[in-house]
């Protein structure tokens, strides 16, 4: 059961998630949010715990009950620049750039993160599965991510981006081989897997 209180004993805390690490094409997510310090939601989890459908629902939620939330995003040729671990964690200082209430501390899922400004941070190893803020952020990264990858398969259907959200199927490999690579993929990435070579032709 998530915990439902702050880390920090600050009145301002920001939690922080990312979505996309692990994709092959598209930009990282990333999301912000700050509750009421005696906020309380049963529902919010872990987004990789709930349905699409669940997702959705609980991001409204979110919004509605948030102090404050905010989306950041770098591009595949930003990541492709800086790696994925440093546009993950610029994603985030994005996020909270974006925050229309100024945390007085961060917590942050996983292990690695780099200082924002003078906050002081934490970094939580399954804190979306423990802190409802970084839960909400995760569902906040996700569904809007989720929302652009849809875009993105409009204009390269041949992808499977509708199902695969850009992640390493065996779908979305076959395709980057038959089809080549489009200007949406992470040229940094071993996109094919194994040691197969790759055209690099850009595909309109």
């Amino acid at each position: 059961m998530l915990k439902n209180h702050y880390y920090s004993e600050y009145e301002l805390e920001a939690g922080c998630d990312e979505a996309g690490r692990g994709c092959l094409a598209g930009s990282v997510y990333a999301a912000a949010v700050i509750f009421p310090k005696d906020y309380h939601n049963d529902e919010l989890n872990d987004s990789k715990q709930l349905s699409a459908k669940k997702r959705y629902a609980l991001r409204e939620i979110v919004e509605r009950d948030a102090l404050a939330w905010a989306v950041g995003i770098v591009t595949p040729e930003e990541i492709d620049k800086i790696n994925i671990l440093n546009a993950s964690i610029l994603a985030m200082h994005r996020a909270l750039d974006q925050l229309k209430v100024r945390p007085e501390a961060v917590i942050v899922d996983g292990n690695k993160f780099k200082p924002y400004h003078d906050l002081p941070y934490t970094t939580i190893v399954k804190g979306d599965g423990k802190y409802l803020s970084i839960a909400a952020a995760s569902i906040l990264a996700k569904t809007f991510r989720d929302d652009y990858m849809d875009r993105l398969a409009e204009e390269y259907p041949q992808y499977d981006w509708l199902s695969n959200k850009g992640y390493p199927t065996k779908k979305h490999r076959e395709a980057i081989r038959k089809y080549g690579v489009t200007p949406y993929h992470r040229m940094s990435y071993n996109l094919l897997g194994g040691t197969g070579e790759l055209s690099l032709d850009f595909k309109d």
